[in-house]
């Protein structure tokens, strides 16, 4: 559970959106149609092979234009396998992790291999020719982002131990699903290439056949634990990782193969599951969940958050979001996610954020504190003082924060903050808080 990364967007499905089953987003149009520079004459392209690891060469991607990668691994088929029978694990220098792939030295542009570089010597010349506004570029780009709680020491043992993907494909309900990242799986996994999950126990085997025999002793038809909503075809389900100690850990295995830098508990005892399904007459099926702590110091009402790429872009992260905030009425609390928040996951929570209290403020026509916000909403003081301050909707006087609310304002924003997504039908909710039993 640990750092939280809100997987929500490229959010295209698998088996039905090219985006999800290739990973992610694809490159922007036009892709990247410079040439890297020839280190040697092409006449001599056979004296690279194999690459070395940490090359820097031009390949071509699924759009079939050239991208620069860089190699962070490569292998041999097979033992008798000559230098050009090599296949090379790459990383696409301009796009997210979740898009490295092994490729064929045939879609490699040899002429443009280029021998890396101390990159800590270049790193820091770089950075000091580098103004302001290239700095900030970079950030926006990073395919690193949401590692701000690691050192760098920590930061390149979690990418030299992750960088090579370990599971390519799993197979969920009827979805083929392409995985993001590596995921730590316990070793006599290690030679399968594609994974097959059982959609309601979350066990997961090799062979197809496997899940096959599975499915027919296994009883469950949606997830282990208590059905806490239902509104028309949507469920949600809160499942205790105490009593269920097995299917927690097979959720946190395969979440793992979509969050980059989500911290992988084995003792998932500390934490409740709530698992979001679609309900047909074949049973429950997950399309997501959250995980939160039974009991947090520091208010967090969300550890982790997940939309499996299937049911991405459908609103089902903004409405796990809202059920969270939901959870924490019923408790009489406020709550707020778990820190670090990754890039995308502020972006999602400070667009709910808006929505909500814009929303109040357009109805409330006096004056209204953020005390009163926070009170409405289960949302924190604190982020509910940095989202207004973001919007310029708030100033500073007299010693005390003042709320400026000018309707045309509001209006504005909340058409640019987007739609909200699903809504929570709290009269459906049926829950208790946790307590210990015992």
């Amino acid at each position: 559970m640990g750092s939280m990364e809100l997987s929500t967007a490229p959010e295209n499905g698998t088996a039905a959106a090219a985006a999800a089953c290739n990973g992610g987003a694809a490159p922007p149009n036009g892709g990247v149609e410079r040439r890297l520079r020839s280190s040697a004459p092409s006449a001599s392209w056979a004296a690279h092979l194999p690459l070395e690891v940490g090359t820097r060469v031009m390949c071509r991607w699924r759009d079939q234009k050239p991208h620069p990668v860089k190699v962070i691994e490569r292998r041999k088929p097979s033992p008798s396998s000559s230098p050009t029978d090599y296949e090379y694990y790459v990383h696409y220098t301009e796009f997210n992790r979740r898009l490295d792939e092994w490729v064929k030295l045939e879609q490699l542009d040899l002429d443009t291999v280029e021998a890396d570089v101390d990159e800590k010597i270049d790193d820091k010349a770089t950075s000091l020719k580098m103004t302001r506004h290239q700095k900030r570029k970079i950030d926006e780009t990073h395919v690193e982002q949401g590692h701000e709680e690691l050192d760098a020491a920590s930061l390149r043992e979690h990418e030299e131990f992750t960088k090579v993907k370990n599971i390519a494909k799993i197979e969920l309900g009827k979805y083929e699903i392409d995985t993001w990242y590596f995921s730590p799986f316990p070793p006599e996994y290690n030679d399968s290439v594609k994974l097959f999950f059982c959609e309601f126990c979350l066990n997961f085997m090799k062979r197809k056949e496997q899940l096959q025999r599975h499915m027919k002793k296994c009883d469950l038809k949606h997830p282990p634990g208590d059905e806490i909503y239902r509104c028309g075809t949507l469920s949600m389900f809160e499942v205790d990782g105490k009593k269920n100690k097995v299917y927690g850990q097979n959720l946190c295995y395969l979440a793992k193969l979509f969050l980059d830098h989500k911290t992988l508990y084995y003792d998932v005892d500390l934490f409740l599951f709530y698992i979001l399904c679609e309900c047909d007459d074949r049973g429950c099926h997950m399309v997501g969940y959250f995980s939160k702590e039974k009991h947090s110091e520091e208010s967090y009402n969300l550890a982790c958050i997940l939309t499996l790429p299937p049911y991405q872009r459908k609103g089902y992260g903004k409405f796990l979001i809202a059920f969270s905030y939901e959870l924490s009425k019923k408790e009489g609390k406020v709550g707020t996610p778990e820190r670090p928040l990754s890039d995308l996951g502020l972006v999602s929570y400070r667009g709910y954020w808006t929505r909500v209290l814009l929303e109040i403020l357009k109805k409330h026509k006096s004056n209204i504190s953020i005390k009163e916000l926070s009170d409405m909403t289960a949302i924190k003081a604190d982020d509910i003082l940095s989202t207004l301050q973001s919007l310029d909707l708030i100033q500073y006087r007299k010693g005390q924060h003042v709320i400026c609310a000018d309707p045309k304002v509001l209006d504005r924003h909340l058409k640019a903050a987007g739609r909200g997504g699903l809504d929570v039908d709290v009269s459906k909710l049926i829950w208790t808080p946790y307590k210990e039993q015992g």
